[in-house]
């Protein structure tokens, strides 16, 4: 089995042959990566702008105290009149700055008397004045490709009049779950050996909260012709197929081998990791498959480690997943010699993670709940020991 280290790097290091792009219309591109780099073809402000309601004044005509109002220069209207001496030009939030002026004076520092204003309250050369490319300037790369899309790129495009960028699109994913004794959602129980599918719905959730599309084909039994057909036919539909169970060493576990049967190349097969050491990656030319273990909190975790960033990989994105230090409110056992991803309780205070262990069960990779509330893995390498109160240890945050 490989070092659980070198399976994450064998997982980088995998190239995609053909990256699936396509233009989509600008606010449905919430969400998806960036394909391309966004830059600016102009500048922003192009010419200097008034950032309040005020009147446009030169700086120097502060001192003479009392200036008359010439015009009024309304948002959106071309410029018509220039600031003389001693004068000044009604001017709005948004409007061009008139010509001759250098700073704008808020209404509320002045009094209106008939066609003049008086200075009650003077301001600094250049007040209130957006410069030309305050906000970005000509040729600056303001987003980068591989950006995932949200409020703020969305608004930074349109302001470019970017009506449809380009973006990688999300892959599919094919989630399916083997196991004779699984029951889908709704389907009476028949025998007290069956159980419950959870982990085709935990995928299937998993995949839209990491930026992929799930396409979820439920339970297949136990046999190997079932499982053929249904992997056969999720790789023709998808870009990525997940499964669970039947990678491990039973009588029944038919997925390692038909991967391999129908023509892919595995990747890699078991890694020193707990939970999940029988985890299977595969490939056939830029589609993948990933074999996860049966049991539910495997099944999840090795999703994240493997899954999620086989999703991000098709998309060029960044990682969406972080570890980060933390301080250990509570002694931690080591429980083998493999790589550990233990679920625990995390808090944020003051710039400060601190982790501990109530409430999580100790016990087998089945205990899903162990994962319910505001939860994160702890990290601990094969080469690691227990822990004590007080160590800084390394977790992996979910959000």
């Amino acid at each position: 089995m490989l070092h659980f280290d070198k399976s994450i790097e064998m997982i980088k290091n995998l190239e995609i042959k053909q990256y699936k792009t396509k233009k989509i219309y600008l606010i449905d591109a919430l969400g998806y990566v960036l394909a391309q780099d966004v830059a600016a073809d102009h500048n922003s402000p192009q010419f200097p702008t008034s950032a309040m309601d005020g009147y446009a004044i030169r700086h120097e005509d502060m001192a003479i105290g009392r200036l008359k109002i010439d015009s009024i220069n309304p948002a959106g209207s071309p410029l018509k009149d220039e600031v003389r001496c001693g004068h000044c030009i009604k001017t709005f939030t948004g409007s061009l700055m008139p010509k001759g002026a250098d700073t704008l004076i808020p209404i509320e520092n002045v009094t209106v008397e008939e066609e003049e204003i008086i200075i009650r309250q003077e301001v600094p050369l250049g007040y209130s004045v957006r410069e030309i490319g305050e906000n970005y300037r000509e040729g600056e790369l303001l987003i980068p490709k591989g950006t995932k899309i949200d409020f703020a790129q969305i608004g930074v495009m349109a302001g470019l009049n970017i009506v449809s960028p380009l973006v990688h699109e999300k892959p599919t994913v094919a989630v399916l779950s083997t196991g004779s004794e699984l029951l889908e959602l709704g389907e009476n129980q028949t025998n007290d050996a069956q159980i419950r599918s959870s982990n085709n719905y935990i995928l299937e959730a998993l995949v839209k909260k990491y930026g992929g599309t799930p396409l979820q084909l439920g339970c297949i039994k136990d046999d190997k012709q079932s499982i053929t057909l249904a992997l056969a036919q999720a790789l023709e539909k998808s870009d990525i197929v997940v499964t669970t169970g039947g990678v491990s060493v039973g009588d029944f576990d038919f997925v390692k081998d038909v991967i391999r049967e129908l023509g892919c190349e595995v990747v890699f097969k078991g890694v020193r990791i707990k939970p999940g050491q029988h985890i299977m990656v595969a490939r056939k030319g830029d589609k993948f498959i990933v074999g996860l273990p049966g049991f539910a909190y495997s099944s999840t975790v090795t999703a994240l480690l493997y899954l999620v960033p086989l999703i991000e990989k098709l998309q060029q994105g960044k990682s969406s997943l972080r570890t980060v230090k933390a301080t250990l409110l509570q002694p931690f056992h080591k429980r083998a010699k493999k790589a550990e991803f233990t679920a625990c309780n995390v808090t944020l205070a003051n710039g400060v993670y601190t982790v501990d262990f109530d409430r999580k069960k100790v016990g087998t990779s089945a205990i899903l709940t162990n994962m319910l509330g505001p939860t994160a893995l702890l990290f601990t390498s094969e080469e690691d020991a227990s822990k004590s109160t007080g160590d800084q240890v390394d977790i992996l945050l979910l959000d």
